[in-house]
Order: C-alpha cells, then sequence, then structure tokens
C-alpha cells in the first residue's frame, strides 16, 4: 500500500495546525487584554493528533523514526496544547474575578507561542 499520499495529507494537517498557533500567537503578541485562544487550541489539538498520526503510519510504512526527536517534539507539543488550556482558563478566571487579565494569561500565551517555535527548530534542524 502507498502511504505517500496519507503522509502528504497528514503533514499539510500538521502545517496548518502549526500556522494557527505561531499566527494566533504573533497577532496578540500587541494586544493589552481579550486574548483569542480559540485558533491557538485548534492547532495545538491538530499539531498533536496529525503529528502522532504521521509517526504511525510513518512506522508502518517501514520508515526509521529518531525516537529521541519524536519525543522531544511530542512534550512540546503537549507543553504547548496545555498552556493554551491554562491561558484560556487563567484569561476566564481573572475576568470573573474582575482583574486583570494581561496579567494572568500572558505568561501562558508566550508559552504555547515560544514552545510551538521551538518544536518547528527541532523539527528542522535536529536530523
Amino acid at each position: 500500500m502507498n502511504v505517500e499520499p496519507i503522509i502528504l495529507t497528514l503533514l499539510v494537517f500538521h502545517f496548518i495546525g502549526l500556522a494557527l498557533i505561531i499566527g494566533s500567537f504573533a497577532l496578540q503578541l500587541r494586544r493589552k487584554q481579550g486574548f483569542e485562544f480559540g485558533t491557538m487550541l485548534i492547532g495545538a489539538i491538530t499539531q498533536l493528533v496529525t503529528g502522532l498520526a504521521l509517526v504511525g503510519v510513518l512506522q508502518m510504512g517501514g520508515e526509521d523514526i529518531n525516537n529521541a526527536k519524536i519525543a522531544v517534539k511530542l512534550i512540546f507539543a503537549v507543553v504547548v496544547l496545555i498552556a493554551v488550556l491554562a491561558a484560556r482558563a487563567r484569561q476566564r478566571k481573572a475576568l470573573a474575578a474582575g482583574t486583570s487579565e494581561k496579567k494572568a494569561a500572558l505568561p501562558f500565551l508566550h508559552l504555547a507561542g515560544m514552545g510551538a517555535l521551538i518544536n518547528v527548530f527541532v523539527a528542522v534542524l535536529w536530523h
């Protein structure tokens, strides 16, 4: 069975997930409040699911996988997802309490964005 079309399709969706995270992060860097985490959350979930699926399909196709690299990328993907969820929760809690939502959510927004960027560097530079 030729798995190349499946791999390419998964890779396209993996890149779309990455664009959703990093694009949303970049667009919100100048905001003072009212961060939008829905797009980042969709991107983080897409990255995690497609990344795991890519590894599975590649292994089924007999490809050698660098397990250490995949483990590092998986850790960063999970960190990004948790950071987005934490940012969203902290912003909601701060809004409900009437405190500064920027101070509550901003560190997690940065963690999610930087985690995604680091994941790109790991993917490209680790051979």
